[in-house]
């Protein structure tokens, strides 16, 4: 006789029917609820709008926030069971001990989420494993009314009853869940798939699903879950994680909640599971629990010794690499390793970026120069042309250095740790062939509270089950450490790790960018001056403040706040809080710049102006101070002093070369003509004597694109599509001093923009100075420079260096490169002639043939609503130069862009005794002082310097400060090789892109 054909969804009907009798509800809790619009603290917990709720009721609207107290009593009926509570408020919810330290999370069962990995509610409160039956329930719970996605769940309380947990029924669900789903994944053919499925029916058979039918079942089962592999050729390494977006569809203040809520939550299941391992990245989130729930740290803090809990990730918070600058990047590292290491005794070593769009290829140097081995990410599974081709390989930067890098082969951070998670990352790991390790990060992020029970009871099970590669639940960096025993067979991938997807995040919410760029800037020439101030001005070096200023900036480089892609709220709050920033930062330099100056000794220099440079090559530009334009020669990193009787003040010079009409501006080296419609129809170079506008094309071409998506991604088809033009309405040219200025209005829609198109005596730089009032909606604003120039490649300036893309479509992998990043330029050039694209805040590019474009803005509509309609100020540059970039030393001109010299008007004062000074120098025009900044624990400064050409160079570093000693530090400020013993110069040698820190001791 056959045997029964065995129906899969009967058995997945019966495994459903067994956990629907885990818990049986006895009582119902009574509810009360206060209300209020923002959170309040524990101690003001009843100052809101009072509610007494059933289920079914509606307590709040969207972000309200709500303390909820649960009270009740277990019955006598319960007395020797386990008893737990099942709660839901269609909210997340945080409850809190006596003293009001955060407990343990819970979350609406129905939020959003990706149901193939899992639910994501958790309900449950463990109360008594042997109830007495005359317990009392008196619970608080601080709530805010979304879901783990920030999602609004109609605000109304769905459960909250005190119930029996039928502990033996919980137990055979996991025994039957984790076989059913091994089987079903197992090949059909397969006799442990065969043996598995007879089993799973012949408990099916056993009837009425009672105490005793259980214990039985589970007995029947025990022989299948406690059979073995043999050796296995893959171990995976299981760490707990909850990925938490500092910010994204919630504000930054949900984010400190979601925080505690998750913290607390791990905590619980660590007393429940003793082989679980939890890991959480970013210093900012354990600063926030530090700050607010001083005891919940504490706790983590023990964990961590003991090895339970991981810090992970060695900045401070997750950033977006593409768009932070090189010296931010550094700060992220630098504050979140230390954090770290002062916090925890933990030197980290795995940079943890799961999630962002990108990865600049100037990454690998900082990471090894930081004491940083290894890197986890996950996003490149998500590529939409081009699979990457591996799990498990070595990533080099642009200057060749390499770290041990890992995607989970699961394609997830949000792992459900099911028998289908550990087959597909043995199915899928793209380097399963020379490596016996791969990573699963299991839980549920985002306020989902990471892994809970089922992650959990699955592991259990699984540990070394037939059927499945063996699992251990250890820290990441234990993994990281047993991959690199095998690292030699790995691959390398060299240059950026571009991510096939979110190009919109490079230019969306403009505003957010540019204030980002300003206070990388401003940052910088606070630190110049500070250091300054504190040698010779008798200014404290305001350590303590510059700090907190960083670290709130680095906050929101976070990879859902600076691309963009966070709601309207995130943005509002950031820019008001950019704008008080900014505002203290150029007051500290205003300080510190006024504190260097002393009384002039009877030189009657009158009203004079001191100009601050704080770039390392002598800058000869044009200012406009007192109603009178100035040439000012400011040397390297020093100081000039002026006034208008001083000779090295160059009187305004016949401007005849200058010519401004509608239709025409000329200095005395470019020619620039404009059509009618307002774009440029030639640039003649003069000195060179050839067009630089491709034949038969026109430039500055204002175009407007339909730009229906969202704020991380655009149509890659758009041009293909109907574009607008800019209608031009008014132009007037004329002259201002040293400069040719032809200003155009031009509206489209209900925007606005006005251009001043400005050319100034002996500059190659034609400055496109740019207000926007922006009202339109789901529109893209682009321009473009069709140039008269043949090359294959497009040089982007990256932080500490410079990425050659190519400008072809030959290949998929070059198509997706179609919208490239670039910080301040983006050049064209062969080897006797070149075109580059300055920015003053941009970052989205296109190069395509021999045209460069620029993404100026784009108004989408989800998730913050109303993007960049607002007002706008920006410029970009087009600057034509002979000889290739390098030769024409085209980074500099970005940076002066950037970093304009900064002017102390009304000083009638001198510096010391010396009319103008350089502090420090260098020999080499490929070199860049990006920071020079105090030590983070003594009064030694720190000069960090980068190659920028891409070539080996030898060179000498002046310093006019006092010092006694140089060494060359890595980039925690650690010294390594002494260099310099009390002398003023010191010789440096570079490798191409190489970034050196050298650390001068006082």
């Amino acid at each position: 006789m056959p045997y029964e054909n065995i129906n899969i969804n009967q058995l997945r009907h019966m495994c459903n029917r067994i956990q629907e009798k885990i818990y049986t509800k006895i009582s119902a809790l009574s509810v009360t609820a206060w209300v209020t619009p923002e959170p309040v603290s524990y101690d003001n917990r009843m100052s809101g709008n009072k509610r007494v709720l059933t289920p079914g009721d509606k307590w709040g609207e969207r972000w309200d926030c709500a303390w909820f107290h649960f009270e009740g009593a277990v019955p006598e009926e319960a007395v020797g069971q386990k008893i737990v509570l099942l709660i839901d408020v269609n909210g997340e919810v945080c409850l809190v001990d006596e003293e009001g330290t955060p407990f343990q999370g819970l979350t609406n069962v129905n939020s959003e989420f990706d149901l193939s990995l899992g639910l994501p509610g958790k309900r449950v409160v463990h109360i008594s494993e042997n109830a007495r039956g005359d317990e009392v329930i008196d619970l608080w719970g601080d709530a805010g009314n979304n879901d783990l996605f920030g999602h609004y769940r109609s605000g109304r309380i769905k459960e909250a009853d005190i119930a029996i947990c039928h502990e033996e029924m919980r137990q055979l669900y996991y025994d039957v869940e984790v076989l059913l789903e091994l089987a079903e994944h197992l090949p059909e053919q397969a006799v442990r798939r065969k043996r598995i499925l007879q089993k799973l029916y012949e408990v099916s058979l056993f009837g009425k699903i009672t105490n005793e039918n259980v214990n039985k079942a589970r007995r029947w089962l025990a022989p299948e879950l406690q059979k073995q592999g043999g050796d296995p050729s893959l171990t995976v390494s299981a760490v707990g994680h909850a990925h938490i977006d500092l910010a994204w569809l919630w504000p930054i203040r949900e984010t400190m909640r979601k925080g505690a809520r998750t913290f607390s939550t791990a905590l619980r299941m660590m007393e429940r599971y003793p082989d679980y391992v939890f890991g959480a990245s970013q210093p900012q989130l354990y600063q926030w629990i530090k700050e607010r729930h001083p005891k919940l740290y504490r706790q983590v803090k023990q964990r961590v010794k003991e090895g339970r809990w991981e810090v992970q990730g060695a900045m401070w918070v997750e950033p977006d690499s593409n768009l932070a600058g090189g010296e931010a990047l550094v700060r992220q590292i630098l504050y979140g390793k230390r954090f770290f290491q002062q916090e925890f005794d933990i030197d980290v070593k795995v940079l943890w970026l799961p999630d962002v769009f990108g990865y600049t290829a100037s990454l690998p140097q900082i990471l090894k120069k930081s004491g940083v081995d290894y890197m986890m990410t996950q996003k490149l599974s998500w590529n939409k042309y081009n699979d990457h081709p591996h799990h498990s390989f070595w990533w080099e930067g642009i200057d060749g250095s390499k770290v041990l890098s890992h995607m989970p082969p699961e394609d997830t951070y949000n792992s459900p740790a099911a028998p289908r998670s550990i087959l597909k990352a043995e199915r899928e790991y793209l380097d399963g062939n020379v490596s016996e390790h791969c990573l699963m990060l299991f839980g549920i992020g985002d306020g989902g509270g990471g892994p809970g029970e089922e992650h959990l009871e699955r592991l259990s099970r699984e540990r070394n089950l037939q059927g499945l590669s063996p699992v251990v639940q250890e820290p990441a960096i234990d993994f990281f450490d047993k991959l690199s025993s095998c690292a030699e067979h790995f691959q390398t991938w060299r240059g950026e790790l571009y991510l096939e997807l979110h190009q919109g995040t490079l230019t969306s919410q403009a505003r957010n960018k540019r204030y980002n760029r300003k206070m990388e800037k401003a940052l910088r020439e606070l630190e110049f001056a500070a250091v300054l101030s504190s040698l010779h001005g008798g200014y404290t070096y305001p350590a303590e403040e510059l700090e907190a200023i960083w670290k709130e900036v680095l906050l929101y480089q976070f990879h859902d706040i600076l691309p963009g892609s966070s709601i309207k709220r995130v943005y509002d709050e950031s820019l008001a809080q950019y704008k008080v920033l900014l505002g203290r930062v150029t007051e500290l330099t205003n300080a510190c710049y006024r504190s260097l100056l002393k009384p002039a000794a009877g030189n009657g220099i009158g009203s004079s102006v001191v100009l601050f440079n704080s770039l390392p090559w002598t800058r000869n530009e044009w200012v406009y101070i007192k109603d009178q334009w100035m040439r000012a020669t400011v040397p390297s990193m020093g100081y000039q002093v002026i006034s208008r009787d001083k000779a090295e003040v160059d009187a305004l010079p016949n401007v005849s070369q200058l010519h401004a009409e509608q239709d025409c501006l000329e200095n005395d080296l470019l020619c620039v003509r404009f059509d009618a419609d307002g774009s440029i129809s030639s640039i003649f170079d003069k000195e060179c004597q050839r067009e630089v506008v491709a034949a038969g094309q026109n430039a500055n071409l204002l175009s407007v694109y339909q730009d229906s998506a969202n704020a991380w991604d655009f149509p890659t088809d758009y041009r293909q599509m109907d574009s607008m033009r800019l209608t031009l309405q008014e132009v007037r040219a004329y002259t201002e001093g040293p400069q040719a200025i032809v200003q155009q209005t031009y509206r489209t829609g209900e925007s606005e923009l006005i251009q001043k198109i400005v050319l100034t005596l002996d500059s190659r730089q034609i400055d496109f100075i740019t207000h926007v009032d922006w009202r339109e909606s789901e529109k893209m604003l682009r321009t473009a420079f069709p140039v008269d120039i043949h090359t294959d490649h497009v040089n982007c300036e990256i932080q500490f260096g410079h990425l050659k893309r190519p400008t072809h479509r030959n290949t998929m992998w070059d198509f997706a490169k179609d919208e490239i990043c670039a910080h301040q330029w983006i050049d064209l050039s062969q080897s006797d002639y070149g075109v580059a694209l300055l920015n003053d805040c941009k970052y989205g590019h296109r190069a395509h043939e021999n045209t460069l474009d620029i993404n100026l803005l784009r108004s989408t509509s989800y998730p913050g609503e109303q993007a960049d309609q607002a007002v706008h100020e920006f410029t970009y540059s087009l600057f034509p130069h002979a000889g290739d970039f390098v030769q024409a030393q085209v980074y500099r001109a970005g940076y002066e862009l950037n970093v304009p010299l900064h002017i102390v008007e009304d000083a009638e004062m001198e510096i010391g005794t010396s009319h103008s000074d350089s502090f420090i120098s260098l020999d080499s025009t490929s070199v860049m002082i990006e920071s020079i900044k105090k030590a983070e624990d003594n009064d030694d400064l720190i000069i960090r310097l980068y190659e920028t050409a891409g070539s080996k160079v030898e060179v000498t570093v002046s310093v006019s400060l006092p010092y006694e000693k140089a060494f060359i530090a890595d980039l925690m400020e650690q010294p390594i090789t002494l260099i310099r013993d009390g002398k003023p110069g010191m010789q440096l040698s570079f490798t191409p892109f190489e970034i050196q820190t050298v650390r001068l001791v006082r």
